[in-house]
Protein backbone atom coordinates (compact mmCIF):
# COMPACT_ATOMS: atom_id res chain seq x y z
CA UNK A 1 0.00 0.00 0.00
CA UNK A 2 1.33 3.43 -1.43
CA UNK A 3 0.97 5.92 1.16
CA UNK A 4 -1.65 8.26 0.27
CA UNK A 5 -2.00 12.07 0.41
CA UNK A 6 -5.76 12.74 -0.08
CA UNK A 7 -6.60 15.05 2.52
CA UNK A 8 -9.06 13.99 5.37
CA UNK A 9 -12.13 15.81 6.46
CA UNK A 10 -10.83 17.14 9.73
CA UNK A 11 -7.96 18.67 8.04
CA UNK A 12 -10.67 21.17 6.76
CA UNK A 13 -10.20 23.93 9.12
CA UNK A 14 -13.41 25.70 8.02
CA UNK A 15 -15.50 23.01 9.81
CA UNK A 16 -16.43 24.46 13.08
CA UNK A 17 -19.53 22.46 13.79
CA UNK A 18 -20.49 19.82 15.77
CA UNK A 19 -19.67 17.37 13.54
CA UNK A 20 -16.08 18.14 15.37
CA UNK A 21 -17.28 17.48 18.90
CA UNK A 22 -18.79 13.98 17.50
CA UNK A 23 -15.51 13.04 16.26
CA UNK A 24 -13.30 14.11 18.85
CA UNK A 25 -15.10 11.95 21.77
CA UNK A 26 -15.19 9.08 19.32
CA UNK A 27 -11.54 9.62 18.55
CA UNK A 28 -10.75 9.37 22.69
CA UNK A 29 -12.70 6.23 22.48
CA UNK A 30 -10.40 5.03 19.96
CA UNK A 31 -7.07 5.83 21.46
CA UNK A 32 -8.43 4.42 24.63
CA UNK A 33 -9.31 0.88 23.20
CA UNK A 34 -6.66 0.71 20.04
CA UNK A 35 -3.61 1.67 21.61
CA UNK A 36 -3.19 5.78 21.47
CA UNK A 37 -3.37 5.77 25.28
CA UNK A 38 -0.89 3.24 25.88
CA UNK A 39 1.80 4.02 23.23
CA UNK A 40 2.44 7.31 24.97
CA UNK A 41 2.52 6.52 27.98
CA UNK A 42 5.29 4.13 27.58
CA UNK A 43 6.97 7.12 25.42
CA UNK A 44 6.84 9.35 28.20
CA UNK A 45 8.21 7.28 30.70
CA UNK A 46 11.33 6.48 28.79
CA UNK A 47 12.02 10.42 28.57
CA UNK A 48 10.61 10.92 32.70
CA UNK A 49 14.01 8.69 33.79
CA UNK A 50 15.98 11.38 32.66
CA UNK A 51 13.97 14.33 34.14
CA UNK A 52 15.19 15.46 37.46
CA UNK A 53 12.19 14.31 39.90
CA UNK A 54 9.89 16.51 42.13
CA UNK A 55 10.08 18.89 39.40
CA UNK A 56 7.39 20.54 37.33
CA UNK A 57 7.08 18.41 34.03
CA UNK A 58 5.91 20.10 31.02
CA UNK A 59 4.43 18.90 28.09
CA UNK A 60 3.52 20.25 24.82
CA UNK A 61 1.01 18.26 23.00
CA UNK A 62 0.94 19.51 19.25
CA UNK A 63 -1.84 18.94 16.96
CA UNK A 64 -3.53 17.51 20.07
CA UNK A 65 -7.37 16.88 19.57
CA UNK A 66 -8.82 16.57 22.91
CA UNK A 67 -5.46 15.98 24.56
CA UNK A 68 -6.73 12.91 26.02
CA UNK A 69 -4.42 10.76 25.62
CA UNK A 70 -2.39 12.71 28.52
CA UNK A 71 -5.06 11.84 31.12
CA UNK A 72 -3.56 7.87 30.92
CA UNK A 73 -0.08 9.89 32.44
CA UNK A 74 -2.02 11.49 35.53
CA UNK A 75 -0.68 8.33 37.66
CA UNK A 76 3.26 8.51 36.25
CA UNK A 77 3.74 12.54 36.16
CA UNK A 78 3.10 14.24 39.97
CA UNK A 79 2.96 17.78 39.22
CA UNK A 80 2.30 17.96 35.11
CA UNK A 81 1.48 20.66 33.26
CA UNK A 82 0.12 20.33 30.06
CA UNK A 83 0.01 22.71 26.63
CA UNK A 84 -2.03 21.80 23.95
CA UNK A 85 -1.99 23.19 20.75
CA UNK A 86 -4.25 22.91 17.81
CA UNK A 87 -5.13 24.75 15.07
CA UNK A 88 -8.90 24.35 15.01
CA UNK A 89 -10.86 27.05 16.56
CA UNK A 90 -13.77 24.23 17.90
CA UNK A 91 -10.88 21.66 19.12
CA UNK A 92 -9.83 24.67 21.22
CA UNK A 93 -13.27 25.35 22.94
CA UNK A 94 -14.01 21.64 23.24
CA UNK A 95 -10.69 21.49 25.45
CA UNK A 96 -11.59 24.52 27.24
CA UNK A 97 -14.77 23.04 28.32
CA UNK A 98 -13.83 19.30 28.82
CA UNK A 99 -10.02 19.82 30.13
CA UNK A 100 -10.27 22.96 31.85
CA UNK A 101 -6.84 22.61 33.40
CA UNK A 102 -5.00 22.57 29.96
CA UNK A 103 -3.37 25.61 29.43
CA UNK A 104 -4.82 25.63 25.18
CA UNK A 105 -2.85 27.45 22.35
CA UNK A 106 -4.42 27.80 19.47
CA UNK A 107 -2.51 27.69 16.39
CA UNK A 108 -0.36 26.40 13.89
CA UNK A 109 2.72 25.08 15.59
CA UNK A 110 4.93 26.20 12.14
CA UNK A 111 3.81 29.95 12.79
CA UNK A 112 4.04 30.11 16.41
CA UNK A 113 6.37 31.61 18.12
CA UNK A 114 7.85 28.55 20.88
CA UNK A 115 10.85 29.58 23.04
CA UNK A 116 13.86 27.46 22.62
CA UNK A 117 13.35 24.65 24.87
CA UNK A 118 9.60 25.90 26.64
CA UNK A 119 8.75 22.10 28.04
CA UNK A 120 10.24 19.35 29.10
CA UNK A 121 8.46 16.96 26.76
CA UNK A 122 6.51 17.40 23.50
CA UNK A 123 4.35 15.15 22.16
CA UNK A 124 2.38 14.51 18.87
CA UNK A 125 -0.24 11.90 18.91
CA UNK A 126 -2.09 11.27 15.58
CA UNK A 127 -0.43 14.27 14.08
CA UNK A 128 2.05 13.81 11.62
CA UNK A 129 0.65 11.43 8.89
CA UNK A 130 -1.79 14.61 7.95
CA UNK A 131 1.20 16.12 5.90
CA UNK A 132 3.72 15.50 3.42
CA UNK A 133 6.91 14.45 4.22
CA UNK A 134 8.49 18.04 4.14
CA UNK A 135 6.35 19.57 6.57
CA UNK A 136 6.84 17.09 8.86
CA UNK A 137 10.19 17.78 8.76
CA UNK A 138 9.55 21.47 9.81
CA UNK A 139 6.83 20.06 12.45
CA UNK A 140 9.85 17.85 13.99
CA UNK A 141 12.17 20.12 14.09
CA UNK A 142 9.69 22.45 15.77
CA UNK A 143 9.20 20.43 18.40
CA UNK A 144 12.80 18.81 18.58
CA UNK A 145 13.22 23.13 19.21
CA UNK A 146 10.75 23.84 21.86
CA UNK A 147 11.82 20.67 24.10
CA UNK A 148 14.92 20.49 26.84
CA UNK A 149 14.44 16.55 27.06
CA UNK A 150 12.60 15.24 23.28
CA UNK A 151 10.05 14.08 21.92
CA UNK A 152 7.29 11.56 21.77
CA UNK A 153 5.10 10.82 18.51
CA UNK A 154 2.54 8.22 18.18
CA UNK A 155 1.24 7.63 15.09
CA UNK A 156 -0.17 4.76 12.78
CA UNK A 157 1.32 1.75 10.89
CA UNK A 158 0.41 1.76 7.44
CA UNK A 159 -1.08 -2.09 6.27
CA UNK A 160 -3.64 -3.48 4.43
CA UNK A 161 -4.61 -5.52 7.51
CA UNK A 162 -4.62 -1.99 9.29
CA UNK A 163 -6.85 -0.68 6.54
CA UNK A 164 -9.64 -3.06 6.86
CA UNK A 165 -9.26 -3.93 10.09
CA UNK A 166 -10.71 0.03 11.25
CA UNK A 167 -12.94 0.55 7.72
CA UNK A 168 -15.24 -2.42 9.21
CA UNK A 169 -14.89 -1.07 12.94
CA UNK A 170 -15.87 2.54 12.32
CA UNK A 171 -18.76 1.13 9.58
CA UNK A 172 -20.01 -1.10 12.59
CA UNK A 173 -19.79 1.36 15.15
CA UNK A 174 -18.70 4.77 14.46
CA UNK A 175 -21.88 7.59 14.17
CA UNK A 176 -19.51 10.11 12.67
CA UNK A 177 -19.31 10.25 9.26
CA UNK A 178 -15.92 12.12 9.84
CA UNK A 179 -14.47 9.16 11.24
CA UNK A 180 -16.24 6.83 8.75
CA UNK A 181 -14.39 8.64 6.49
CA UNK A 182 -10.62 9.69 8.20
CA UNK A 183 -10.47 6.55 9.78
CA UNK A 184 -9.30 4.35 6.81
CA UNK A 185 -8.05 7.13 5.03
CA UNK A 186 -5.35 7.96 8.03
CA UNK A 187 -4.21 4.14 7.58
CA UNK A 188 -3.65 5.00 3.89
CA UNK A 189 -1.50 8.17 5.07
CA UNK A 190 0.38 6.47 8.12
CA UNK A 191 3.68 4.73 7.57
CA UNK A 192 5.57 2.13 7.16
CA UNK A 193 9.75 1.94 9.38
CA UNK A 194 11.32 3.31 6.45
CA UNK A 195 9.26 6.30 6.21
CA UNK A 196 9.94 7.24 9.38
CA UNK A 197 14.06 6.35 9.23
CA UNK A 198 14.50 8.24 6.19
CA UNK A 199 12.76 11.52 7.56
CA UNK A 200 14.64 10.93 10.78
CA UNK A 201 17.92 10.64 8.87
CA UNK A 202 17.49 13.50 6.73
CA UNK A 203 16.98 15.76 9.70
CA UNK A 204 20.30 14.11 10.94
CA UNK A 205 18.75 12.66 14.09
CA UNK A 206 21.11 10.13 16.05
CA UNK A 207 19.46 9.83 19.04
CA UNK A 208 16.00 8.22 18.70
CA UNK A 209 13.86 4.55 18.93
CA UNK A 210 11.04 3.44 16.48
CA UNK A 211 9.42 0.64 18.37
CA UNK A 212 5.62 -0.94 17.09
CA UNK A 213 3.17 -0.69 19.58
CA UNK A 214 -0.66 -2.33 19.51
CA UNK A 215 -3.03 -1.80 17.56
CA UNK A 216 -0.46 -1.09 14.51
CA UNK A 217 0.71 2.36 16.13
CA UNK A 218 4.44 3.35 15.85
CA UNK A 219 6.13 4.25 18.83
CA UNK A 220 9.02 6.83 18.14
CA UNK A 221 11.37 8.70 21.20
CA UNK A 222 13.79 11.38 19.99
CA UNK A 223 16.23 12.18 22.42
CA UNK A 224 17.54 15.56 22.32
CA UNK A 225 20.31 16.40 19.90
CA UNK A 226 21.42 18.94 17.59
CA UNK A 227 19.99 19.29 14.43
CA UNK A 228 22.75 20.39 11.76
Amino acid sequence: MQRSYYPEIMDDFSIKDGRIDKALKELKIINYFLGGNSATKAGIKKLLKIIPENCEVKILDAGSGTSDVLFSLKHIIANPKYFSMDINIRTCNFIKTNSPAFNIICGNILEFPLKNEVTDIAHASLFLHHFHEEKIKEIIKSLINSTKYGVVINDLRRSVLAYWGIKILTKMFSKSEMVKNDGPLSVKRAFVKKDLLDILRDLNIERFQIKRKWAFRWLIIIYKNRLN
